[in-house]
């Protein structure tokens, strides 16, 4: 950490045990949290079913909404593992933006992000055809990874976030494995090459033509 980075935290910053709810959806919110380590998941109630919207890893932001538009939370919050964060309140989070430039530029820019992400994770929801929309999210995942290199995701992951049982993904995900598109192992999903990404996005194209694969 730099040395800002150890005040802050040594001010605002909190270590919370795994499957701790952070707030639910529909609760009035009063603090925003940046992620130091550790993951959580963010989820809402569509059409009665709960659909995990994103999982968040260290760097990133959530909660902010509910301060800037002094709304109710529009989704959960839930540590999937143990978890440093920086708990921050409406005053400190205020002067923050008013008195550092570069930290409100990011936030806007993170902002930004976040919208473009929520509408194309939306559009996908709508998708009714639980292989269409597992195989369309995971291609989005694996366009949009930014590490480089292989790309894992557990079945339980890509499951709530296209919002099916695990069993029904990991049923498509045995098709798509049985023809090398992905590779499974220990209940996780892996592409290792451009290969597999061009096939990928090339099934999903002919799944849009020729319906399901048999």
């Amino acid at each position: 950490m730099s040395e800002v980075q150890v005040q802050l935290y040594t001010r605002f910053g909190k270590k919370i045990p795994p499957g701790t709810v952070l707030f639910n959806e529909g609760e009035r919110g009063e603090e925003m949290y940046i992620l130091q380590s550790g993951r959580v998941k963010i989820s809402k109630r569509i059409r009665g079913v709960e659909k995990t919207l994103a999982t968040l890893e260290k760097g990133e932001f959530f909660g902010e909404m509910a301060i800037l538009n002094d709304k109710p939370r529009s989704a959960s919050a839930e540590t999937i593992e143990e978890c440093e964060m920086l708990v921050i309140d409406r005053k400190t989070f205020d002067a923050l933006i008013r008195g550092n430039a570069e930290i409100a530029v990011r936030f806007i820019k993170r902002l930004a992000d976040r919208l473009r992400e929520t509408n194309d994770q939306m559009e996908s929801l709508m998708i009714k055809d639980n292989t269409s929309r597992l195989v369309s999210i995971l291609a989005k995942h694996v366009r949009d990874n930014k590490k480089g290199g292989a790309f894992v995701m557990t079945v339980d992951e890509l499951a709530g976030v296209a919002g099916i049982e695990a069993a029904q993904a990991r049923t498509i995900l045995e098709k798509l494995a049985s023809v090398r598109i992905v590779n499974l192992s220990e209940d996780k999903v892996h592409i290792l090459n451009q290969e597999q990404v061009d096939k990928l996005v090339r099934y999903l194209e002919m799944r849009e033509i020729f319906g399901e694969m048999a």
